[in-house]
């Protein structure tokens, strides 16, 4: 199969740090290479793929600041080039949210979009335009099922389990680990509540964005006192592993409606339990009380603490191996581009709207 694989530019494939789309197109991109396909990714120039690589800017746009309009820019020039070239791909798969919508609109290749981040009401009303399209969910709890869209599948996120070192015991000097944006939808300021109410030390790591600045400095650096609460800033896959493979539980105390979140399955391949707000994909993700805690407040966060330590952190990665390994997602991949070229033209030259699948 000829395959066309559209990644934002805001980060390399796969990213030095943070960038949780495009890790998960590294995974995607290379394991469809060593399964037959052909493929082509249009990403950042220093993207590192086993697939044919169509720059569409030389280096990721995020470390060079380059910020909307220039950014939206490089965007539109992509999608110009990958759809332009339509007709020497079996199917184009996007991953670069309502950007490409109206390019599919007149593409006669079939175009299957994943979506990897939430709606606000303006965007509702993009993707209500386009419903008709093909749309695949990262999670079921992400669903937008009043706009009407066409969802042909719902294929969980994954991570590469034997490139994240497994700690069978925590720190002999007990933790609570934090890995994310520096963002009030992720949580840090509760993380760091739940610390000091608990008395716990709090190792904190992740990307502070420029539109999170005042947040930041406001809510969460107040509180960094190199002690009880520490900040290593954005950290490498290597420095990340080793952050939550050493901590006791791994706090996740987001306040959305989460679509994913690869740290949960990050955390609990370490072998460490994760303290979750029970938001958005969260409860899909964890196994309640066997490789962590669903809670609906900090007092249940904080009553997880002091049980954290019960949890088998072996039961934990056979949990993420189960569930959320890089063959599952391809598998619910390949499915979908199956289906959708099985279903793509009809007597009548119409497309099929192709059959739900759940992965």
């Amino acid at each position: 199969m000829r395959i066309a694989q559209i990644a934002p530019l805001w980060e390399q494939v796969p990213p030095p740090a943070y960038g949780g789309i495009e890790l998960i197109l590294g995974l995607l991109t290379d394991e469809l290479i060593r399964r037959g396909h052909e493929v082509t990714l249009f990403a950042s120039g220093d993207s590192d793929t086993l697939a044919q690589l169509e720059p569409g800017c030389e280096k990721a746009l995020r470390p060079q600041g380059l910020l909307p309009p220039e950014y939206a820019v490089y965007e539109q020039m992509q999608l110009s080039r990958a759809f332009g070239q339509s007709n020497k791909f079996d199917l184009i798969h996007s991953h670069m949210d309502y950007t490409a919508l109206p390019y599919a609109n007149f593409s006669k290749t079939p175009v299957v979009h994943t979506l990897h981040g939430p709606f606000t009401p303006t965007t509702e009303q993009i993707f209500t335009q386009h419903r008709q399209q093909n749309f695949v969910s990262i999670s079921n709890s992400q669903r937008r099922l009043d706009l009407g869209l066409n969802y042909v599948a719902t294929v969980y996120n994954a991570i590469a389990t034997d490139s994240i070192r497994f700690y069978a015991q925590p720190d002999e000097q007990p933790y609570l680990a934090f890995l994310g944006r520096m963002s009030v939808e992720k949580g840090p300021h509760l993380a760091i509540e739940i610390a000091k109410r608990s008395g716990w030390r709090l190792k904190m790591a992740g990307k502070l964005d420029f539109e999170n600045t005042k947040f930041f400095e406001r809510e969460v650096a107040p509180h960094i006192d190199g002690k009880q609460i520490e900040f290593l800033g954005e950290a490498s896959h290597s420095v990340k592993n080793d952050l939550i493979g050493k901590a006791t539980a791994t706090l996740f105390p987001i306040t959305w409606p989460e679509p994913f979140g690869l740290v949960m399955t990050e955390s609990m391949a370490s072998g460490t339990p994760v303290i979750a707000m029970a938001l958005g994909s969260a409860p899909e993700v964890i196994a309640d009380r066997k490789t962590g805690f669903l809670c609906n407040s900090l007092e249940d966060c904080l009553k997880a603490v002091t049980e954290a330590h019960k949890i088998d952190r072996c039961a934990c990665r056979k949990h993420v191996e189960s569930n959320f390994r890089v063959r599952h997602m391809v598998d619910g991949y390949e499915a979908v581009y199956h289906q959708l070229l099985k279903d793509r033209v009809t007597q009548n030259g119409f497309m099929h709207k192709s059959t739900l699948i759940a992965v």
